[in-house]
């Protein structure tokens, strides 16, 4: 798959819930709904900043942008551990 219809394929998705089933990253609704405009945003950011050549870069992109929104909810003072990221890899 080229850049161009890596491209023209998120443009297709009409939910978010699509981009992370066409992924195959598993999500929690109650979080998705809760935080859909910023994990969007996140996305659409990191999609900008370097295009994806491929599926997995794409992947890639939306995995950091579910795992970004997550940490940040997280207490920056202490040093807890992610919790309920299904995608984290920072466990």
């Amino acid at each position: 798959m080229s850049q161009n219809d890596i491209l023209q394929k998120i443009a297709s998705f009409t939910s978010i819930e699509q981009a992370l089933e066409y992924f195959e990253i598993d999500f929690d609704s109650k979080f998705i709904n809760e935080y859909r405009t910023q994990l969007v945003k996140r996305f659409n950011g990191y999609l900008l900043i370097s295009k994806p050549d491929d599926w997995f870069s794409a992947r890639r992109a939306l995995k950091n942008a579910y795992c970004k929104v997550q940490r940040g909810r997280l207490d920056p003072h202490t040093r807890s551990a992610c919790r309920g990221c299904t995608s984290c890899q920072r466990r």
